[in-house]
């Protein structure tokens, strides 16, 4: 079972852009292994709160990303 695990800052995406990201690896997974992979293919979107970041050794926070 393919399987790719996504993370974004928290609170960054709609719903629906989830769901496009989500179409899009799968997809790319699809376009390597072949359609027999869809019905198998998991990824998961893991949406990581501020200052759960951390970049060699410095935190990254919202200013930081560009959120604020």
């Amino acid at each position: 079972m393919p399987f790719a695990n996504i993370k974004v800052p928290a609170d960054t995406l709609t719903a629906e852009s989830k769901k496009k990201l989500q179409d899009a690896v799968t997809d790319a997974i699809v376009d390597a292994y072949g359609e027999r992979a869809r019905p198998t293919t998991l990824v998961i979107l893991d949406e990581v709160a501020d200052g759960g970041w951390m970049l060699g050794g410095t935190i990254l926070n919202e200013a930081m990303l560009g959120r604020v």
